[in-house]
């Protein structure tokens, strides 16, 4: 039975339990077990992975969180290091990642990609480590 981490940014909670629900909802009907991560910010995933990733216990790893942009450039280096950090992990150890940060202008954005009822993003990054761990074990990558 697969075993992953979910790291989940809580900066914006409200945002962060539509996406962290999702995610749980289909990994629970997938039956894959997993380890909820809570961090602060988006900045903080990779760097958390990274930790999951050295513990050796899991077979995916799925990253949730939001960043809205604001009055200053704060919202670009988030974006940019957070996407950059996992990208960078997934390649070098081969960890099958699922993506689900949100990148997006204002609250309103956020909940239409988040909300379970509607975008449903924790869900969809869910998938993603999904296939990926699939595509891993197809492929034979220890």
């Amino acid at each position: 039975m697969p075993h992953l981490c979910i790291i989940v940014a809580r900066f914006y909670e409200d945002i962060a339990d539509e996406l962290l629900q999702g995610a749980c909802v289909h990994l629970d009907g997938r039956g894959a077990t997993y380890d909820i991560v809570p961090v602060p910010g988006a900045f903080e995933i990779p760097a958390a992975m990274r930790m999951a990733i050295a513990s050796g216990r899991y077979n995916g790893y799925v990253a949730l969180g939001c960043v809205i942009r604001g009055e200053t450039t704060h919202y670009d280096y988030v974006c940019g290091e957070s996407a950059r950090g996992l990208n960078q992990l997934a390649m070098k150890h081969m960890a099958p990642v699922g993506y689900g940060i949100l990148t997006v202008e204002n609250r309103e954005q956020a909940m239409k990609r988040a909300a379970v009822g509607q975008g449903n993003k924790g869900r969809d990054a869910a998938e993603a480590a999904w296939r990926m761990m699939e595509l891993k074990n197809q492929l034979g990558v220890a």
